[in-house]
């Protein structure tokens, strides 16, 4: 019985984090960019072109296999088009610590011509909140992941938070 009512305490408490989630996103971004889900990019598929939209200093301490830093605050459209395939209809995932910053820059590869853009949903917290793999700058798989800082931290439930 101990067990049948935690398990629903569980489940209850991952939706409430959810619905916080999806408000956060909702206050912050247009909804321009259609999201992906964690769980739909772990699955094999075809190549995909990730694009981490974090901070060097974000991206060194943690991110997603292959992934390709952008930036954010110094993003130059003209230096990451010459990183992508010359195929505007490539698939491409954004991702940022939670799904804000990837939008804009999401935003920006739509309109010079990219078709198969997307936004990953709740960015590399939800992605290990799912226990997903991701690895440091050596390639090494790590449970640390740059919150940005303590308030944003809060978002992260699993994994070693790492910020300033």
């Amino acid at each position: 019985m101990n067990k049948l009512i935690f398990f629903f305490l569980l489940i209850s408490l991952s939706s409430f984090s959810q619905k916080d989630l999806n408000q956060l996103l909702k206050k912050h971004n247009t909804k321009n960019v259609p999201y992906i889900s964690v769980e739909t990019l772990a699955l094999p598929n075809t190549k995909t072109i990730l694009l981490d939209a974090r901070e060097a200093e974000e991206f060194k301490v943690s991110h997603l296999k292959n992934a390709i830093l952008v930036g954010y605050n110094n993003f130059k459209l003209s230096e990451i088009t010459q990183k992508l395939p010359d195929d505007k209809d490539a698939k491409i995932v954004v991702y940022c610590s939670l799904g804000i910053r990837s939008e804009a820059i999401a935003l920006k590869l739509i309109k010079e011509g990219y078709t198969n853009v997307y936004n990953l949903y709740g960015g590399i917290f939800e992605w290990k909140n799912a226990n997903f793999k991701v690895q440091d700058t050596l390639g090494n798989n790590t449970e640390k992941i740059h919150t940005f800082n303590k308030r944003w931290s809060k978002w992260l439930l699993k994994g070693e938070k790492v910020y300033d």
